[in-house]
């Protein structure tokens, strides 16, 4: 504050409150102002600025403000302006505004401002700009360019309560089931280390996998099979014999709409065994709506903590010993149906899609 003196220049903004208060509540208890500002080693010009602001407008005129400008004060973009940006970014991808690439940057959203507005902003300033706006840098979901908005529209809202109501006057078992393959030299994550100096994780230069087939429903229950061999119809059949041996009711199973789920070998099986097992295919190009997924993204995330298999049989068992561990821990196979885009699972009444 440009009224004080001496040690006074380096207080803090609620130090200098503090004087101000006292220095009036001095002068209001009848002390002479020049006593006053030797006391608080203030300047006369000071306490009498202080007396003439706390008499027009009591207390709370002494009390401090915030400093520098006001928010959205002398922003060179309108509101306007800013809520069309903002609304742009959030709407489109660089290239469909005449842009390159496919994923928002400062650079780019800079270059989109000057496009519109023939403004030139710095990163820095784009990026105060993009936090006013409440928007962050986040990975990005992937989505396939051949995947049918229509048909995830119709299979959330329409075929998958279908297909409930249906299991529900059944007796039936709802579950969803998916394939996944682990391979030996799979390391993902990260680990501590000494700045500069990239950690060495050893793993064995030997090449094998191993696969698995899995199926969990929204009650925690999960089954699964790993095998070696290639995933195929006479796979998929052995699985859903395995499947249907754990039930004394009907099994409706939702897969994705992998050529072994829709062979010949299948069907005909599924025909022998309709009253046991019914399949039903999620939309092409649509893995986000398979809550399995999740399982296949833990066992991947998993298994590198843990595992130093050294050969395939090595690889399988602690495959194996991961599907075990979430047997027994229902309330995780519950949890992979509260994903953001398996939600749908769960409501009685989903959203669109």
């Amino acid at each position: 504050m440009s009224d004080l003196v001496g040690d006074a220049r380096a207080w803090s903004p609620d130090a200098q409150e503090a004087v101000r208060l006292l220095a009036v509540s001095a002068l209001v208890e009848g002390r002479d102002r020049v006593e006053v500002a030797t006391l608080f080693k203030v300047s006369v010009k000071a306490v009498d600025n202080w007396w003439a602001k706390w008499r027009a407008g009591g207390r709370d005129a002494l009390l401090s403000r915030p400093r520098g400008r006001r928010v959205g004060e002398h922003q060179v973009l309108s509101e306007a302006e800013q809520a069309a940006v903002r609304q742009a970014v959030l709407d489109h991808i660089p290239s469909d505004l005449g842009l390159s690439g496919q994923l928002w940057t400062r650079g780019l959203i800079g270059e989109l401002i000057f496009k519109l507005y023939r403004v030139r902003f710095t990163e820095p300033g784009v990026g105060k700009y993009l936090k006013r706006w409440g928007l962050t840098f986040q990975r990005p979901d992937k989505r396939a360019v051949e995947q049918d908005p229509e048909a995830v529209r119709v299979w959330c809202e329409e075929t998958w309560p279908a297909i409930r109501a249906r299991a529900k006057a059944e007796g039936a078992e709802v579950l969803f089931g998916d394939q996944v393959g682990i391979r030996s030299p799979q390391v993902t994550g990260h680990t501590w280390g000494e700045q500069g100096q990239t950690p060495v994780v050893r793993r064995t230069g030997n090449r094998f996998s191993v696969n698995a087939m899995s199926a969990i429903s929204t009650k925690g229950r999960m089954h699964f099979m790993v095998f070696t061999d290639t995933f195929d119809a006479q796979v998929m059949c052995r699985f859903l014999a395995r499947l249907v041996g754990h039930f004394d009711r009907k099994v409706h199973l939702i897969v994705a709409r992998h050529s072994a789920h829709r062979s010949k070998a299948v069907r005909a099986w599924l025909a022998d065994h309709k009253d046991q097992v019914e399949l039903h295919f999620l939309p092409s190009y649509s893995p986000e709506l398979n809550p399995d997924e999740l399982v296949n993204a833990d066992l991947k995330r998993s298994l590198p903590h843990t595992h130093r298999a050294r050969n395939q049989a090595e690889l399988a068992a602690e495959t194996r010993r991961f599907f075990h561990r979430r047997q027994r821990q229902p309330h995780i196979i519950r949890g992979y149906f509260g994903g953001p885009h398996v939600l749908y699972t769960l409501d009685e009444n989903p959203m669109s899609f």
